[in-house]
C-alpha cells in the first residue's frame, strides 16, 4: 500500500485549527515514534493521520472500538474528540492525551497491578462478537514450540555478542512447550501491543491509562500478559493476571512468550534487521526473565479454557 507523504507542520497546524475552534493558539510537535503521523497538540491532546488507505482502515475500527472498551477497561481509554480527513480517503482523529509516560520505564505499585487486573478482567468482559462486528480480526494463537525453536537460534547469536546464556532457554522443555499451547476456545479480546510502550504509568506507579488499539484482536489472553511481562517485568504480570483470575496455564504461556521474543528481537535488531532502541530491547529482554516462583511448576493442572 503507497505512503502518504509525510505532512509538514504547516500542514498540521491548518489541520488543527479546523479541528479545534481554539487551535491556532496551541504548540504542535512531532510525538516521537509515531512521527511524522503522529502529533502532539499542546498538553490535551494528540492528532494522529493515517499514513495509507490500511491504515486509515483500522484507525475507523479503532474509534468505534475505543467506546466499546471504554465501559469495561477499568483505566483511562483516549477519547476523540474531533476527526475528519487529512488527505484524500485518508482520515485523521485528534484524541485526548493520557498523561505520564510509558509503563515500561517505570515501576507499577501493589495499586497499579490491580489496576492491570482491573484491565485484564474488563478485557475478557468486553462482548467479542461486537468487536467481530466492528472488525476486529480473530486471530489463533502462536505456536510457543516455533517460537522456542526461533529463540534458541537467536540466543546463540545473543551469546556470541555477550548479551545472554542460551542455557537459560532449557527451563522450557518440549513437553511444557506443548503443554502452554494456546487454546482457540479461550479467545477475548487482546490489545496486543502493551509491551510496545502503550501502557502509560504515573510516578505514583498507578496504571494512568492504555493507548494505541489499532493492533486489537479476538485471541489468546497470554498475548496481553506476555506484553505486561515485557513492559512491567514477569513477576508484576504474573501477580495481575493471577488478581484478573488467570490461572498458572495462561500465565506461564504468557511469560514464555515474552521472553522468546524478547530474545528473538534483540538478536535481530542486532543483526540489523530492525531499528528498534537497543535500551528498550535490553530492557524487555530483562523483565522478561524475572523469576517467578511460578514457573516451577511441573505438573499443570486442567484449568479449563482459561
Amino acid at each position: 500500500m503507497t505512503q502518504a507523504a509525510a505532512p509538514t507542520a504547516d500542514t498540521v497546524r491548518r489541520l488543527v485549527r479546523s479541528l479545534l475552534p481554539d487551535g491556532g493558539a496551541v504548540e504542535i510537535g512531532p510525538a516521537g515514534d509515531g512521527a511524522p503521523f503522529t502529533w502532539l497538540v499542546g498538553a490535551r491532546y494528540v492528532l494522529r493521520l493515517a499514513p495509507d488507505r490500511d491504515a486509515g482502515t483500522a484507525l475507523r475500527r479503532e474509534l468505534r472500538l475505543r467506546e466499546l472498551v471504554r465501559p469495561h477497561a477499568g483505566v483511562a481509554v483516549p477519547a476523540t474528540v474531533a476527526h475528519g480527513e487529512w488527505a484524500d480517503g485518508l482520515p485523521c482523529a485528534l484524541d485526548t492525551r493520557i498523561p505520564d509516560g510509558p509503563g515500561e520505564y517505570r515501576t507499577v505499585s501493589a495499586l497499579g497491578e490491580a489496576d492491570l487486573a482491573g484491565l485484564l478482567s474488563g478485557l475478557r468482559e468486553v462482548p467479542v462478537r461486537q468487536a467481530e462486528t466492528l472488525g476486529v480480526p480473530r486471530v489463533r494463537p502462536r505456536s510457543l514450540e516455533s517460537l522456542k525453536v526461533a529463540a534458541a537460534g537467536a540466543a546463540e547469536r545473543l551469546r556470541a555478542a555477550d548479551e545472554f546464556d542460551p542455557a537459560r532457554l532449557r527451563q522450557l522443555t518440549g513437553a511444557a512447550a506443548v503443554q502452554l499451547g494456546g487454546r482457540p476456545d479461550a479467545a477475548v479480546l487482546v490489545h496486543h501491543g502493551l509491551g510496545e510502550g502503550h501502557l502509560l504509568v504515573g510516578a505514583d506507579g498507578r496504571v494512568r491509562g492504555v493507548a494505541d488499539w489499532t493492533g486489537a484482536v479476538v485471541g489468546d489472553p497470554a498475548e496481553d500478559i506476555a506484553g505486561l511481562a515485557l513492559a512491567v517485568g514477569a513477576p508484576a504480570a504474573v501477580r495481575a493476571a493471577t488478581l484478573a483470575g488467570y490461572g498458572a496455564r495462561p500465565c506461564l504461556r504468557g511469560l514464555w512468550l515474552a521472553r522468546c521474543e524478547a530474545v528473538v528481537r534483540l538478536a535481530d535488531r542486532l543483526r540489523g534487521r530492525t531499528e528498534e532502541p537497543l535500551p528498550a530491547l535490553r530492557a524487555r529482554l530483562r523483565h522478561a526473565w524475572e523469576a517467578i516462583l511460578l514457573e516451577r511448576l511441573t505438573d499443570l493442572p486442567d484449568e479449563g479454557p482459561l
